[in-house]
């Protein structure tokens, strides 16, 4: 198969992103990537879109969705590879979203030794976490050890203190 100038083949993306080919297609119809055609019907890509896949998969991997990957997509130009100037433009409409998961992850850290450490581990039996289980009616898991300090009521270690008896 022949390649305009300047594209290269989904098959080429694949091997250089390590995305199923099927993969490709799928970003392809959601918007975050955009193939040109060959008169037989092959897609062909930019270079740039091996840049543009693999911020897909760094975005992904640091847990945004695919609507805000999207939406920073879209202010980069389609037809060059984007510049430093653009990524850095990107990187500031993703740095609120990473400096509150960097929040969660230090809060985590920070209560490791505390209630998760203390070893009961028990919805219905901490009187810290979850006095009268109050927690129960927001659903199963532990979600609350990432959670803010107080939330509808529900007391946090760092509010009341680490020291307890579960």
């Amino acid at each position: 198969m022949t390649t305009a100038p300047g594209l290269i083949s989904i098959g080429d993306v694949a091997r250089r992103t390590g995305l199923a080919v099927s993969a490709i297609r799928y970003y392809e119809d959601e918007g975050l990537v955009s193939a040109r055609r060959t008169p037989g019907g092959r897609r062909q890509f930019l270079r740039s879109d091996i840049r543009r896949l693999s911020f897909v998969l760094i975005a992904q991997q640091l847990g945004f969705s695919l609507d805000e990957i999207r939406r920073q997509l879209r202010t980069l130009p389609l037809e060059r590879t984007p510049t430093k100037a653009d990524w850095e433009k990107i990187s500031l409409g993703f740095r609120s979203h990473l400096d509150e998961k960097i929040g969660q992850l230090e809060r985590l850290r920070n209560r490791l030794d505390g209630c998760i450490g203390c070893g009961c581990l028990s919805l219905d039996t901490c009187r810290l976490y979850n006095p009268e289980d109050r927690a129960a009616r927001h659903g199963k898991g532990p979600r609350l050890v990432l959670q803010d300090s107080v939330r509808d009521g529900v007391p946090r270690p760092e509010t009341v203190g680490i020291d307890h008896d579960c």
